[in-house]
């Protein structure tokens, strides 16, 4: 009697591995993914070529003036020309290096945020959340230590778009928390129903409202000869406006915790700021990471409704720029870099997102 012998394992069919493999399974599996994959193709044929051969092969880079655009593609000599405006708005050319100086100062604060090795994070975060926007609105307005006065009707472009989302960020997510603890103190009536009236109130109106009551509204009830800065006021607008969502997003995170973690925390004697501080709210905000990602970019986004109110940010200086005479009829050049730009932005603040949930997964995350 002879011993059996298997037969060594086959290799898959070449069909189901590799390149080929993975396109059976994402794009021709069924009739109904062969087509819809057949009409992505065509379209990409008939749009992409035309768009890259306005875009970048017949575009005119170089010159000073309209003239210089005749090739019949884009002309992006509009936006080199402008450029200057569209980053820093009508603040003073020889005051600019203020502001790179803020931006180029933050970018260093942060690099050490980034270290494992480095111990003191949380204060360095502290200092770039609470104090650091002091400096730099100090330093960015002047009239100190012999700095010359910029008023902010001056600051504009990029500059602007990166200060708004940047203070409504930093001081929407603290108050944003305050505001959900507040709402689910059941044992504290009058906080809870304060709460609530504030988050609802703000939920309830448009943005572009409470920018237009903060610019044109408040004024008469200020007292006579009482004045307020508008940009102060466009910020106090949209920090109040962005709190209320973000503590509808801390809420949805503190009902994710399992009543086992306010038990744990009570059986370790732990008070309620405790408990909160160290058990509760970090697991609270790791989950809800999208949720706060994804404030941030919509209010990145809204900034661009302070041009209502006479503010040119981004968008409104494009737009500004525009009226000029000398570049009529650019408009698709102007919008097309500022979709960039606040791409860039936008696409950076969800990959980092995605980073920061790897780094902090710990269990939560489900399949």
């Amino acid at each position: 009697m002879t011993d059996f012998k298997p037969h060594p394992d086959l290799p898959p069919p070449i069909t189901e591995v590799g390149v080929i493999g993975w396109l059976r399974r994402n794009l021709f599996s069924d009739w109904l993914n062969t087509g819809l994959t057949l009409l992505a193709i065509y379209l990409i044929y008939i749009m992409i070529p035309p768009l890259l051969d306005w875009a970048l092969i017949k575009a005119d880079w170089v010159g000073d003036s309209r003239e210089a655009c005749n090739s019949g593609g884009a002309c992006w000599v509009f936006v080199n020309v402008r450029f200057n405006t569209f980053m820093y708005g009508f603040y003073p050319e020889a005051e600019q290096w203020r502001v790179n100086l803020v931006y180029g100062s933050l970018f260093l604060l942060m690099i050490p945020l980034f270290l494992k090795q480095f111990v003191y994070k949380v204060w360095l975060g502290g200092f770039i959340l609470f104090v650091f926007p002091i400096l730099a609105f100090v330093l960015l307005g002047g009239g100190v230590f012999g700095l010359e006065p910029i008023e902010t009707t001056k600051w504009g472009g990029l500059t602007l778009t990166l200060i708004l989302a940047g203070i409504g960020c930093v001081a929407a997510l603290p108050l944003g928390v305050v505001l959900a603890l507040g709402r689910r103190a059941t044992n504290m009536p009058i906080v809870k129903s304060i709460c609530v009236v504030f988050i609802e109130f703000w939920r309830g109106v448009p943005l572009i409202t409470v920018l237009f009551m903060s610019s044109v509204m408040l004024p008469l009830f200020l007292p006579e000869g009482v004045t307020f800065d508008k940009l102060m006021r466009a910020l106090i607008g949209i920090t109040l406006f962005q709190s209320a969502y973000m503590a509808e997003v801390v809420r949805g995170g503190l009902q994710a915790i399992p009543s086992g973690q306010y038990e744990a925390a009570d059986a370790m004697g732990f008070g309620y700021w405790k408990k909160m501080g160290l058990i509760i709210l970090p697991q609270a905000l790791k989950i809800v990471i999208p949720g706060i990602v994804n404030t941030f970019i919509a209010l990145f986004k809204d900034t661009t409704l302070v041009l209502i109110i006479g503010l040119l940010e981004l968008l409104g200086m494009v737009q500004n720029a525009l009226n000029d005479p000398n570049w009529l009829g650019y408009s698709t050049e102007g919008y097309v870099f500022t979709a960039l730009m606040f791409w860039i932005f936008c696409f950076g603040m969800s990959r980092y997102s995605q980073q920061l949930e790897r780094k902090l997964h710990t269990g939560h995350k489900r399949r």
